[in-house]
């Protein structure tokens, strides 16, 4: 039986922005609970420098590492599990999941997005991430591919604009389609030449991680790159917010306002859910925001005094 616990503000996702939140909300003393299934995006990162305060970077399990323990040292309760329904009990959100039921006043979704991956197996996939040789945000980590030998793997608006991003980095830069011919305009085939970008048709398959590079089979051949960042986009975890009735738009992130209110009262979301940059700095400065504005809008129901 799943035990049943009560709380203020119960939040879906244990990453930056979840925990930033939690953080706020125990120290406003408000009973939190945080339920997470361990998978956040943030924890595939080796190690991030663009984030300030680290000289040298942090790797990203460390950071969520160090960003739990400060939640849980002011009080906040973390549940290692999935969250598999959503629903209302009156005025309360009830999130249930298969080792506890939690009843709370307010619900902040930080549930984030997953990455398409390539075709490679998972262990494969893990070892290329950990050397560097298969990278997903170049905003993140551009810096770290410069002057370097550098593929991405996409076609059509999204892989154009990965590549033209990442040619303010290296010149040495090739777009491989990842499934077949590409798949892309006049005007995009005379941006990537302006930019001297190599035009590679896929199908991008048969992966191997060589000396620290990753490698594989396209059209033209077998091509090998010191850094491949896929362009294929990501899957939005903005279920459970659908199911409470709440607005997203096209691709599936949250709509919220600029206190990370969303269209249903007593519901936020913050972090990589929401339709916005995909960065950690980004994710827990919302997370902030997000608890701050639960604790102001619950303090309107009932005066939060001691």
């Amino acid at each position: 039986m799943a035990e049943t616990r009560e709380c203020d503000v119960v939040i879906v996702g244990g990453g930056p922005a979840g925990l930033t939140a939690a953080i706020y909300l125990a120290r406003f003393h408000l009973r939190t609970i945080v339920i997470d299934d361990g998978h956040s995006r943030a924890e595939w990162i080796p190690r991030t420098r663009n984030h300030a305060g680290y000289p040298g970077g942090v790797p990203g399990p460390a950071l969520v590492a160090a960003m739990r323990e400060q939640a849980v040292e002011y009080g906040t309760s973390i549940v290692v599990d999935r969250v598999a329904d959503i629903g209302r009990d009156g005025d309360h959100f009830v999130a249930s999941a298969s080792t506890a039921t939690v009843r709370a006043r307010a619900l902040l979704l930080a549930t984030g997005v997953v990455n398409n991956r390539p075709v490679m197996d998972d262990a494969l996939h893990d070892a290329a991430l950990k050397a560097g040789a298969l990278r997903y945000c170049p905003i993140c980590d551009g810096y770290e591919v410069t002057d370097t030998a550098v593929g991405v793997i996409g076609t059509g608006d999204r892989g154009t604009k990965e590549a033209l991003f990442l040619r303010g980095y290296t010149a040495d830069l090739t777009l491989v389609a990842a499934d077949g011919p590409h798949d892309l305009t006049p005007e995009h085939r005379r941006k990537l030449a302006a930019a001297g970008v190599v035009l590679v048709d896929g199908p991008a398959r048969d992966f191997t991680l060589d000396d620290g590079r990753l490698s594989f089979e396209t059209a033209s051949g077998r091509q090998s790159f010191a850094s491949v960042y896929p362009a294929l986009g990501s899957a939005v975890h903005s279920e459970l917010a659908e199911a409470l009735g709440a607005n997203t738009e096209n691709v599936g992130c949250i709509i919220v306002d600029t206190h990370q209110r969303t269209s249903v009262p007593g519901l936020y979301a913050a972090g990589d859910v929401v339709l916005g940059l995909d960065q950690i700095s980004h994710a827990m400065g919302e997370g902030g925001v997000a608890a701050t504005t639960i604790r102001n809008d619950l303090a309107e129901v009932a005066p939060l005094y001691r």
